[in-house]
């Protein structure tokens, strides 16, 4: 006789072939919506779509199954439904399973053709150049502030901002024997060393940290050396066959970073938006203060202000801002028209999804 555990598993196999045939029906439609935008010239990746169709999931799941996973599931039937369309090309600071090629994963799922670039100049000039549809570089940490070099690309270059990507940062102390006490020295890039600084003091006393270019050029030394360790990623233990010696090790545990995905074209408006822009002002008293204050008149939440030397003229400073809203939005516009009266130059850097 069939047991109820027996006649449990004989459904879930019949829903497991439903959702098969259901995905395969829903693929052949999405090649036929491919062949009509190649038609009618149209882009093949709509990242508005994407997020309608996340979002519409998100908030019609009844649940119990929850909506993390329905989202990560959804962005790799995306991902694959991209493939077959026509395959997306993505650069990223490599090399590959650094950080930044994690959070380029998680943007564009696992059916992605990844374009590791050995600088944050490389990035940029292959989406420039149209080796590549987007570039992802990262753009600032919560625990070790912004990266300078990324915010400098931005002056003289003309591509925009797409996206940005939330991540939390979890670093993993890895190893080939995956024991501590082989560990005579620890290979890491600078900003995952301070980040886990307190750990390593702690666990390791004494045992000299040696600093590389990225936490997966550390995977890869510690794979030479059965002595040696690497902070790095899960990706990173995967893609070298490491073993973990201790996960997360980073010091605080609400360690984000966040990533811009880059591209000649800004997304349309989502309704929840953010919108960056740069600029230089004159170097006079109050100055600053009547830009702010443009913005504060037409209630614009600005979110960051960064400011960086213009490398131009010795003493001028060129102003990075984050705000909420989009460009089409009324009050941005009319701000941004406003101050640019004040501004010896601005630029629109692009208006983009918001991170959830």
């Amino acid at each position: 006789m069939m047991s109820e555990l027996d006649r449990l598993r004989e459904k879930i196999d019949d829903i497991d072939l439903k959702i098969v045939e259901l995905l395969n029906k829903r693929t052949k439609i999405v090649l036929e919506v491919g062949k009509t935008k190649l038609d009618k010239r149209l882009k093949i990746h709509s990242p508005e779509r994407e997020r309608a169709i996340l979002r519409r999931l998100r908030e019609h799941n009844p649940g119990p199954f929850p909506n993390e996973p329905l989202k990560l599931i959804y962005e790799e039937i995306i991902s694959a439904s991209l493939a077959l369309q026509q395959p997306l090309k993505v650069a990223y600071l490599g090399p590959s399973a650094t950080f930044t090629h994690l959070a380029a994963r998680r943007q564009f799922g696992s059916s992605t053709n990844y374009l590791p670039e050995s600088t944050i100049k490389e990035v940029f000039e292959a989406v420039s150049r149209d080796k590549s549809v987007y570039g992802v570089v990262p753009i600032e940490n919560s625990t070790e502030g912004v990266v300078n070099y990324t915010l400098d690309m931005f002056i003289d270059s003309d591509l925009n901002i797409a996206f940005e990507i939330m991540m939390p940062i979890i670093h993993n102390l890895l190893s080939r024997t995956g024991n501590i006490s082989d560990v005579k020295k620890i290979y890491s890039h600078a900003q995952a060393k301070a980040q886990c600084r307190g750990w390593l003091d702690r666990n390791l006393p004494g045992v000299p940290v040696i600093e590389e270019l990225s936490t997966a050029a550390a995977a890869k030394r510690a794979v030479k050396d059965t002595s040696a360790a690497a902070v790095a990623s899960e990706l990173a233990a995967s893609e070298y066959n490491l073993q973990f010696i201790e996960r997360g090790i980073e010091d605080n545990k609400n360690n984000y970073t966040r990533f811009l995905v880059i591209a000649k074209d800004s997304p349309g408006k989502t309704g929840s938006d953010k919108t960056s822009i740069m600029f230089s002002i004159k170097d006079e008293p109050g100055s600053l203060y009547s830009i702010l204050r443009s913005f504060a008149r037409h209630k614009i939440n600005l979110s960051k202000i960064e400011s960086r030397p213009s490398r131009r003229k010795a003493w001028e400073y060129i102003f990075f801002v984050d705000m909420e809203g989009h460009m089409e939005d009324k009050g941005i516009k009319k701000a941004v028209n406003e101050v640019m009266k004040d501004c010896l130059f601005l630029k629109v850097l692009g208006s983009y999804p918001s991170a959830e």
